[in-house]
């Protein structure tokens, strides 16, 4: 008798501990990712919905957050296990090359998607010399705009610079004494239809500066190098939803516009301004294992303009901030 009670006493032991360590590989595979509502990211949510992230192994949550402010602490602390911002934004105050945060992929390009509007009697970025000028710092439009400026020998100081939240553009713009404001889709094309303004027009967007804005996927350091497999599965789950939008895109538009608060329609016009990024792209991007690729020299422009105009404070090295061991061999022995 007290042999058999011993038994089960060891077996519910040896089920204690296996439950145990299989609640622990779950927890392992979870990945909280933060992204501002921009229909780049949409991927991430198609691969949920499809079931990609699921036959992964993986756990995913989606968090829409447009300020860094929240972003940054988040993946400090370990709130976070991953966002996706701009290169230029990924590099802004207060990173420094000991925050949290490896780059590990890409996601898509803009191509119009960000830019700034501007009334009608402003022509060129030359016209804004001495007005007033909404833009949020450190956000795509800033860059472009002052990539702009600067064809026309100007600098941000020619310009009243006033800080606000892109979210805010639509409002900020109807304002007379302001000449252009900076900001990104959905909410760039509304500001023109929403604005009084006679002539109102996109003056400059990313289109006319093709591959200075590209969205990446970044890892939070200190988990990536714990559990590298765990970011393989999640950029596979991304590739994978990028594919299936290549052959099935109305489908997945479908199912991705809901999720940002557009209609397929509305979707579809968001799409014309961006590019996302299919798996061999991303490799061209990031580079071979060991080597660097075409973002490590996008990542050192950028930073520049970044020092420039004061949104980073630390120069930051490229070979440092990108690891492209992830995408490496991503898709080996494994399902696409």
């Amino acid at each position: 008798m007290q042999g058999t009670m011993r038994s089960r006493l060891v077996a519910a032991a040896v089920l204690s501990a296996t439950i145990m360590m299989c609640t622990n590989v779950f927890a392992a595979d979870k990945i909280k990712c933060a992204y501002p509502f921009w229909p780049g990211f949409a991927p991430v949510h198609l691969a949920q919905e499809l079931g990609y992230f699921k036959e992964e192994g993986l756990e995913v949550e989606e968090v829409f957050d447009d300020d860094r402010g929240n972003v940054l602490p988040a993946l400090e602390r370990g709130d976070i296990q991953c966002d996706m911002r701009t290169v230029g934004e990924h590099q802004g105050r207060p990173r420094t090359a000991e925050t949290q945060g490896t780059i590990i992929g890409t996601i898509d390009v803009s191509l119009g998607g960000d830019g700034v509007v501007a009334d009608g009697a402003t022509k060129s970025s030359a016209d804004l010399k001495g007005k007033v000028v909404a833009v949020e710092p450190n956000v795509p439009a800033r860059l472009i705009l002052q990539m702009d400026l600067k064809k026309h020998g100007l600098s941000l100081a020619d310009v009243q610079v006033k800080d606000i939240a892109s979210a805010d553009a639509i409002a900020v713009f109807a304002d007379p004494e302001v000449a252009a404001a900076g900001t990104y889709e959905p909410t760039l094309s509304q500001a023109i239809k929403a604005s009084q303004k006679e002539g109102a027009h996109i003056l400059v967007s990313s289109k006319d500066y093709p591959g200075l804005i590209t969205d990446v996927i970044v890892a939070r350091t200190e988990n990536l190098r714990a559990n590298p497999e765990m970011y393989r599965k999640f950029l596979r789950g991304i590739y994978r939803a990028i594919d299936y939008f290549g052959k099935n895109r109305a489908e997945a538009v479908a199912i991705m516009a809901p999720h940002f608060k557009l209609t397929p329609e509305e979707f579809e016009e968001t799409l014309a301004n961006l590019a996302y990024t299919p798996y061999e792209e991303a490799v061209d991007y990031l580079g071979a294992a060991g080597s660097r690729g075409k973002l490590h020299d996008l990542f050192d422009e950028v930073m520049a303009l970044n020092l420039e105009n004061g949104a980073a404070d630390a120069k930051l090295d490229s070979n440092q901030q990108i690891d492209n061991s992830i995408v490496t061999d991503l898709f080996k022995d494994k399902k696409r």
